[in-house]
């Protein structure tokens, strides 16, 4: 059954991510970020956003990551092709970015399966120039197999600082329908989700114990007796949160 073949093919996906040196390399950049009063940014438009609002106040999470959301980017807009318009407006990405305080030693998280929209490409190019470092997560092989939809003709995998590969099929979706040859079941997603997990908790690991200030991880709020932990976080660490 092809709901079978799509976890087979998931696993073998998160196997690949499993030994990816380079989600190391990125923890180890923004733990040196995060210990020298940086901030630490993420960004996707459409569904690549999911992986900023994944990493974003939830429990279990770095409190450190401060999201970039634009409504014209989410999909509860109406009609929701508005945001595959927005996401290659020439220039909008720069507006964007614009109202984002980055500077040099900040580290950005940008997310993009296909890493060819202007609206990407505009904001990790304004965020470059300003001296931050960019940490990409994208599809590299659908990259490599479409052109650039920004005026530089770059993708994000090549100006990004690290790159880490989703290794997912081009176009995304990973099951060919039987007589069809329609293709279903995107990888993006559940695969991404496991990347900025994984992620996070190479950085938790390397973060340094202080004495005066709680390690900035979010417990639930579902749970008893947590409030108190998670408002010490924006209290200790609220230099380097922008959301509170």
């Amino acid at each position: 059954m092809l709901r079978h073949d799509y976890i087979t093919k998931l696993t073998s996906l998160l196997a690949q991510v499993s030994t990816d040196d380079t989600i190391d390399v990125a923890a180890q950049i923004i733990v040196q970020a995060i210990t020298e009063k940086h901030l630490i940014y993420a960004f996707g438009a459409s569904h690549a956003g999911i992986l900023t609002e994944e990493m974003f106040y939830r429990a279990g999470g770095l409190a450190l990551i401060n999201p970039v959301f634009d409504k014209n980017l989410m999909l509860d807009v109406k009609p929701v092709t508005k945001t595959s318009d927005m996401e290659n407006l020439a220039g909008f990405g720069k507006i964007i970015a614009q109202n984002v305080p980055f500077k040099a030693g900040d580290v950005l998280i940008a997310h993009s399966v296909s890493g060819r929209n202007a609206v990407m490409l505009d904001l990790v190019l304004f965020a470059k120039e300003r001296g931050v470092k960019v940490v990409a997560i994208t599809n590299v092989a659908y990259s490599k197999s479409v052109a650039s939809r920004h005026e530089s003709r770059k993708r994000l995998f090549e100006i990004a600082d690290i790159v880490i590969d989703n290794h997912g099929e081009i176009g995304d979706a990973s099951m060919t329908l039987p007589g069809s040859g329609h293709k279903v079941a995107p990888t993006s997603t559940v695969v991404g989700a496991a990347i900025v997990n994984s992620l996070l908790l190479a950085i938790a690991e390397r973060l340094p114990r202080e004495k005066d200030r709680v390690l900035p991880i979010f417990a639930s709020a579902n749970m008893d007796g947590t409030r108190e932990h998670n408002n010490r976080i924006f209290s200790d660490y609220k230099d380097q949160i922008l959301y509170q």
